[in-house]
């Protein structure tokens, strides 16, 4: 079980006992409570021009770092003091221009005071491999396109955990798969996350989740979306907490939360179970 915040603005969308969605903008939302939260996982806008309900994903790219460096200092806050962050986000971008999108990102964040501890490569198994070849054949004008993601993983003020239950459930085969830091697996398609437009796979935030937290700890997405970071904390019995600003994105999340966890039918059984030993 896990609190939210006395300062609420009213906008819990779903309170179950695992999961929690609040419908809120990241940078006003008042319902977590400072050095809560264990883990976040989460993979924000990258400004490309993605048709979002609520976000206008076409901002300049200066605009763009000050908006980053808001909601990243605001989850800085809410981490506990031994809480760590895995953040998605592209190696660079050419749409409007060439930005070294991780290196920025890993700047600022140092700025609010996250400490770095190491980048995990995402090679993402069904990414186009297309590039963007700009002088075709010709050393003129190339340009040179990685088709792979990054998740930086940033702690607080301690990289050693010591709250929590301290109950792992991570495997042998998969801790030594993931402490590699090239990951390979395919990303998510629209259709299978509800149509929203640019969902992540739930595999991304499972291995997150089992690598960098204890069972029972709270994690935390901040852009929630399709709801991939709150079916992953659900399934490996963690709390998960997921703040979304559109209304439809979070009807899709709360969809495929009970779809995909059976949460549902769980609680159906566990009422049935109560009434049987009453």
């Amino acid at each position: 079980m896990f609190i939210i915040g006395a300062k609420m603005r009213n906008n819990i969308f779903l309170n179950h006992e695992k999961v929690k969605i609040i419908k809120d903008d990241v940078l006003l939302t008042e319902d977590i409570p400072n050095g809560s939260v264990d883990l976040i996982v989460t993979s924000p806008p990258y400004n490309v021009d993605i048709k979002y309900n609520s976000h206008n994903d076409q901002i300049t790219y200066e605009k763009y770092l000050e908006f980053s460096h808001k909601w990243l200092s605001r989850c800085f806050e809410w981490l506990k003091d031994d809480g760590r962050l895995c953040l998605n986000i592209p190696l660079d971008k050419n749409k409007g221009g060439q930005q070294s999108v991780g290196a920025d990102f890993t700047t600022i964040a140092k700025k609010i005071g996250y400490k770095y501890h190491s980048t995990i490569i995402w090679n993402e198994g069904n990414i186009s491999r297309r590039t963007a070849w700009g002088s075709w054949l010709s050393a003129s004008a190339p340009y040179v396109i990685a088709p792979v993601e990054l998740i930086l993983v940033l702690y607080k003020d301690n990289w050693k955990k010591s709250s929590g239950s301290r109950k792992n459930d991570i495997t042998k085969q998969e801790f030594m798969d993931w402490t590699n830091g090239v990951w390979t697996f395919n990303g998510q398609s629209k259709k299978g996350a509800g149509g929203h437009p640019a969902p992540f796979p739930v595999e991304l935030p499972k291995r997150c989740i089992k690598l960098f937290s204890f069972v029972g700890d709270v994690v935390l997405d901040p852009f929630m979306g399709s709801g991939s970071t709150m079916i992953a904390s659900v399934l490996h019995n963690r709390n998960g907490i997921g703040i979304e600003i559109d209304n439809e994105y979070c009807e899709i999340a709360k969809k495929r939360i009970f779809e995909e966890t059976k949460l549902l039918n769980k609680k159906i059984s566990d009422m049935i179970i109560k009434q049987q030993v009453c």
